[in-house]
Order: structure tokens, then sequence, then C-alpha cells
């Protein structure tokens, strides 16, 4: 099981329908959180393809870039490309390191009522362009044992997509995150059975267009599944979950809001299925996570599906 172990990695894909002084941060639940997202114990380069879609909505007052408006509905659609290496180094032969890069593409729809004056009116803002560019310069892995891995990496953020202040879509949150994160994965080589938890932190700059500055959030993710052979291949059923708290509170000129912390969780069922395909090793995951529990945050369902190849 090392050897299709080999070809998982991580990466933490830019979502940004809105800041997180717009109710969400750089960090994407459900982005890391199963076997398919460890760092490659073998060396080899992979190429991975993210696909996301998300549907949420707030029925409170939002701060988005620079605006109040109240009743979000939020839709996005992202693509992601993510390519990850894993060198020969002469390191331990139960320590691996790789780094990864990943570009986002982001089709977005905004609607909110916007109140100027004494007249509020429903307003929708649409936007399709790059997004904030995912580097994971520092991504290792410790093997305890065949059926056990500690991964540690760290996460950058930077600015690289579109952003404007007064707009309710942007494809940009307009400020750099730096995320550590730690994962404990058991993967039974005999049993099939998987138990893997994430978590990390989020630390934010200030967006210098609104004086606005997002506070640090903590997070967990984990998956449960039970992994099988069919059709020749590795087939894994189980369930995903999440829980997402800011520990300190947004801040700045722009934080009109006050600390405004929000939380959220969120569950749902995840399948995947690992095959060789014209001889290199190939891996999908598809999974739904549906937000409960939520504060001060958009409230909606995730769809994940990630598409992952090994040269």
């Amino acid at each position: 099981m090392k050897t299709k172990l080999g070809y998982f990695f991580v990466t933490l894909m830019s979502f940004a329908a809105l800041a997180e002084e717009g109710g969400t941060g750089h960090y994407v639940p459900g982005s890391v959180s199963s076997f398919v997202d460890a760092t490659p114990l073998l060396p080899t380069v992979v190429v991975r393809l993210n696909g996301l879609y998300y549907d949420g909505s707030y029925s409170g007052n939002l701060p988005i870039a620079g605006l109040s408006p109240a009743n979000v509905d939020a839709q996005s659609y992202v693509a992601g490309l993510t390519l990850a290496w894993r060198p020969s180094l002469p390191l331990p032969t139960n320590i691996s390191y790789a780094a990864s890069v990943t570009v986002p593409y982001m089709w977005l729809d905004v609607s909110a009522d916007v109140t100027a004056g004494a007249t509020t009116v429903r307003r929708t803002s649409h936007a399709n362009n790059l997004g904030d560019l995912v580097m994971a310069p520092v991504m290792l892995s410790y093997e305890f044992s065949r059926d056990l891995h500690l991964d540690f990496r760290t996460m950058i953020y930077a600015p690289t997509g579109d952003y404007e202040v007064g707009r309710l879509a942007n494809t940009s949150k307009n400020f750099w995150t730096f995320g550590p994160i730690l994962g404990l994965l058991y993967f039974g080589q005999k049993n099939g059975f998987e138990a893997s938890v994430y978590t990390g932190f989020d630390f934010n700059t200030e967006n210098s267009d609104t004086d606005y500055h997002s506070g640090t959030q903590f997070h967990v993710d984990g998956t449960l599944a039970q992994h099988f052979p069919l059709f020749g291949g590795l087939a894994g059923v189980g369930v995903s979950g999440f829980w997402y708290q800011q520990i300190t509170g947004d801040s700045g000129a722009g934080a009109t809001f006050g600390d405004f912390m929000g939380h959220t969780a969120g569950l749902g069922p995840a399948i995947s299925y690992a095959h060789k395909v014209a001889g290199r090793d190939m891996v999908l995951e598809l999974k739904w996570l549906r937000e409960f529990d939520t504060t001060r945050r958009l409230e909606g369902d995730y769809l994940w599906l990630k598409a992952i190849f090994k040269f």
C-alpha cells in the first residue's frame, strides 16, 4: 500500500467568494482531509486537478470589500491545477520532502441587499478570473510504520487574483495568508481502514485597500473510510467532516463590525477510487460537505472533485 500512498499529496486550493471580512477565508473545508491529500512518500511528479462548487448564504450583514450588504447569496465554481514534486534527496528512509503550487481559476456570482443613503437595492455581481496562488514550499512526512504517517506542511496564499473595493464578487482576498498544517494518517495495509485528521492555523495580513485585518483561524478536517479492491483498483467509502473556529477577532480601521469572529462545522459522504490509467497511477475523490452550526459566515454546501495523476 506504500506505493499507492506515494502518489497522494496535499494542496489547499484558494476559494474566494468573499474575503474573511466577508465571512470566509483562504482556508477551504475539505481541501486537506484524507489520504489523497498526503505528502508523497516516493520520488515523483504529480499533477492534480481540483474542482469545487460552493453554494452558500448569510441572512445578516457582512463586511465585503468596503461594503456592508445584507442577505448575501453566493455561488462559486473553482478549477485548480496543482503541480507537486517529491525529489530524490539524501534523507532518512522514513522522511519525505515535497513542494507544490496551485493555480486556481474562479467563476463567482454574489447577490446582496446594498444600502446607499436611504435606499436599499438588490445587487448582483459576477466575476471570473484567476484566484490567489497557493504555494506549499515545505511538505514533510514522517513514517512511523507502513500504516501510520505524520504530515507537516506550510501553506502560503498570495493575493494574485482580481480585487476591487466596492465589488461584491472578487477572485482575490487581497491579503496574504500563512497556514501551517499538521496531519496524522492511519491507513491499514491489511484491513483497508483509513482514519485521517489534519489541524491547521491561518495567519492573515491586512487588506491594505480596506484597512481590514482578518483574525486568525483554527480548523480541523478528518476522514473515516473503508477501502476495498474493486475492478482491479482500490475503492473507498466513508465520511469526511470539519470544524472551524476563528480564535482572534478582526481588527483595523475597516473592521466596523467589531471582532466578527466566525464558526462553522460540516459533515458529508466521501468516495474514492485508485487505478492505473495508461500505466500511470490515478486516484479520484468525490465528496459533499454540508455546513451546520454556522455563525458570522456563509453557510452552504461544498462539492469537491479531485483527480490525481502520478508521472
